[in-house]
């Protein structure tokens, strides 16, 4: 088999070569760039099981970055179980093919417990006493402790959250380098964070100049390295993030209807998911809607489709089409209007809002909050609250690091709709042009289910 890396750097489309990307534009015009067809919800989950696979999501069943598990009636945020991926993965196949075959999966999701050979993902420490410390899983188990004395510690809180930079995004690919200097995996999976999250603060149109630099001063080095290697590479992107200027908040307008149920804890309100009739997970520019009360349906349609910044519902007939047809998936699809995005939010007054809304907190959170990318502007010295925060941890004492802010207003960039294949939509690269000369789309498109097909071609071709 032929060596070969993918490259996913998140929310990178062809509109965003330009002077600010020499090393990707370069890699472009020299290899042989083609169009990805769209994937509901165009979320990270969804899409790299839709790659991974080459099936879509009404059959490896990843409906969006988390759903509503309808055994323990709990909504479930980035799980990171392989199993939950219906379905063998690539690296199953290509195994099957050449027992030699290895690969190292970095930060691509759903990456705990794969048959892949060396596995590296955020895993933070949760110690009883309230704290979350920056850590990451690995297979073999002995990966943990060595990348992180040879590379520092894993810079978790650069990952996600109000302090997230380019610094994550480098670890994860001096990791990948290191494993591969090492082990010199036949296939590698790399994940490249950084311009998501500064698309969705600033959206498209905003000034990203330095951070897609810093992007293709890694790819750069990654390309560099690799090709040495003579390697086949590819780059690729889920997704292509668009310009949004409204939340909208689902849960409140079904809480106003009677439909949503709530349970008070020192005087807080949590959603009671398993004890209301409806309710929406939201996840960027898709909610699933999920009914405990069937028939009420037809009214929950109605309601759902009236709300403004709400573009279409798809209800059993749609959602076949859109090949989410899946029991993990809501009774109800909602898609919301190019400029707008969907909220958890479900509380009314502020002052019973959960005391994880203005956390970064992705697993209690019923649904995505982008606001976790921000610091609230209501606050006089955020820095100095934090250090307070952390210092009373230190000491043993609980304290929640309520930083961010309870709105979504400053969000400037989402995804989440299925975007017709375009220069402002996810995108494929190869530095091997022929192998994408075979397709059955024309010439520039490739659906996401053929980006697997893709990458075992350019382990297994011989030409």
């Amino acid at each position: 088999m032929h060596k070969t890396i993918v490259i996913n750097a998140v929310g990178l489309t062809e509109s965003l070569l330009s002077a600010a990307t020499p090393r990707l534009t370069a890699f472009a015009r020299a290899g042989k760039l083609m169009h990805i067809g769209p994937v509901t919800p165009a979320v990270t989950c969804s899409v790299q099981a839709t790659y991974l696979t080459g099936t879509w999501p009404d059959e490896h069943g990843i409906v969006g970055n988390g759903w509503y598990d309808r055994d323990d009636c709990e909504i479930k945020f980035w799980k990171q179980a392989n199993k939950l991926v219906q379905g063998s993965k690539i690296w199953d196949r290509a195994k099957a093919l050449d027992p030699r075959f290895t690969c190292a999966n970095h930060f691509w999701w759903f990456n705990m417990y794969s048959s892949a050979d060396f596995t590296v993902t955020p895993r933070p420490m949760y110690p009883a006493d309230g704290r979350k410390l920056p850590d990451c899983y690995t297979h073999p188990a002995s990966l943990r402790e060595e990348l992180q004395s040879a590379l520092g510690q894993f810079p978790l809180f650069k990952f996600w959250g109000p302090a997230t930079d380019i610094g994550a995004t480098q670890w994860i690919a001096d990791a990948a380098v290191h494993i591969d200097r090492k082990h010199n995996p036949t296939l590698t999976l790399i994940y490249l964070p950084h311009l998501d999250y500064c698309l969705q603060r600033v959206g498209p149109a905003g000034d990203i100049k330095k951070d897609l630099a810093d992007l293709d001063r890694i790819c750069g080095h990654l390309i560099d390295h690799y090709t040495q290697q003579q390697a086949r590479i590819i780059v690729l992107s889920e997704y292509g993030i668009v310009p949004v200027n409204q939340p909208v908040h689902l849960n409140r307008v079904l809480r106003q209807n009677g439909l949503l149920t709530m349970r008070v804890e020192q005087n807080r309100e949590l959603l009671d998911a398993g004890a209301s009739a409806a309710f929406a997970v939201a996840d960027h520019q898709v909610a699933h809607i999920y009914l405990n009360d069937p028939l009420r349906i037809g009214e929950v349609r109605q309601l759902i489709e009236s709300t403004p910044g709400v573009a279409r519902v798809a209800g059993a007939v749609e959602k076949t089409a859109l090949h989410l047809d899946h029991p993990r998936a809501g009774e109800l699809v909602a898609l919301a209007e190019p400029h707008t995005f969907f909220t958890y939010y479900y509380w009314l007054d502020d002052a019973r809002m959960p005391d994880f809304a203005r956390t970064v907190d992705i697993h209690r959170k019923p649904g995505y909050d982008p606001a976790e990318l921000f610091l609230d502007p209501a606050l006089r010295f955020p820095k100095l609250k934090i250090a307070r925060t952390l210092l009373k941890r230190k000491l043993g004492m609980r304290s929640l690091l309520e930083v961010i802010p309870a709105n979504a207003d400053q969000i400037r960039g989402s995804h989440g709709l299925p975007m017709e294949p375009s220069p402002t939509g996810p995108m494929l690269i190869s530095n091997q042009p022929r192998l994408l000369n075979d397709v059955d789309h024309p010439a520039a498109f490739i659906a996401a289910p053929q980006v697997h097909d893709c990458i075992l071609r350019h382990l297994l071709d011989n030409v």
